[in-house]
């Protein structure tokens, strides 16, 4: 059983770290078109101990995760967001921290836009508002979504600034 766990840990890291290259090379796309400058956050993270020959060394995050990506778009607004990507054929609402969660809302207050960008298989892309995953239960009437939830917010690609199914555009 705890082989099975660390290989599932395993497959989900390596499917966030190419979920993240997809949106990284998004951001490049809309910087060379001058449409956005979008970075990703580095994780606050302090070592503990000297790279060993391999340059591996063990480190702890010094305070809670923020969301994934912040930047602005053309025209002066800010963009925040969390990107998460799921195999399965829902997504948990606890996937984003309460943490990340208030940091999001936190910027939308200040006038940002700020949503979660979720992948389904590599294969479909929804851009959901924050206001709409933090009120996952209130609106849906359960702490997890499928993709017939999500339909209104669904993507053509990854093409995040673009627009969603239900005619929503963020430039």
């Amino acid at each position: 059983m705890k082989i099975q766990s660390r290989i599932r840990g395993k497959q989900a890291r390596a499917n966030g770290g190419y979920f993240e290259q997809l949106i990284d090379r998004e951001c490049r796309k809309y910087e060379d078109y001058a449409l956005a400058k979008i970075e990703k956050t580095p994780e606050p993270m302090k070592p503990l101990r000297r790279p060993n020959q391999q340059g591996q060394f063990l480190a702890c995050y010094t305070k809670h995760a923020q969301p994934d990506y912040k930047g602005t778009l053309k025209g002066g607004q800010a963009v925040v967001f969390e990107a998460k990507h799921t195999d399965a054929d829902r997504i948990e609402k606890s996937r984003v921290t309460e943490e990340q969660m208030a940091a999001l809302l936190s910027h939308e207050q200040l006038g940002a836009k700020s949503f979660v960008l979720i992948s389904f298989h590599f294969e479909r892309f929804y851009r959901v508002p924050a206001q709409v995953w933090r009120n996952m239960k209130e609106i849906y009437g359960k702490k997890s979504v499928n993709e017939k939830d999500l339909a209104p917010y669904y993507l053509n690609g990854i093409s995040f600034l673009g627009r969603t199914a239900n005619g929503e555009r963020l430039l």
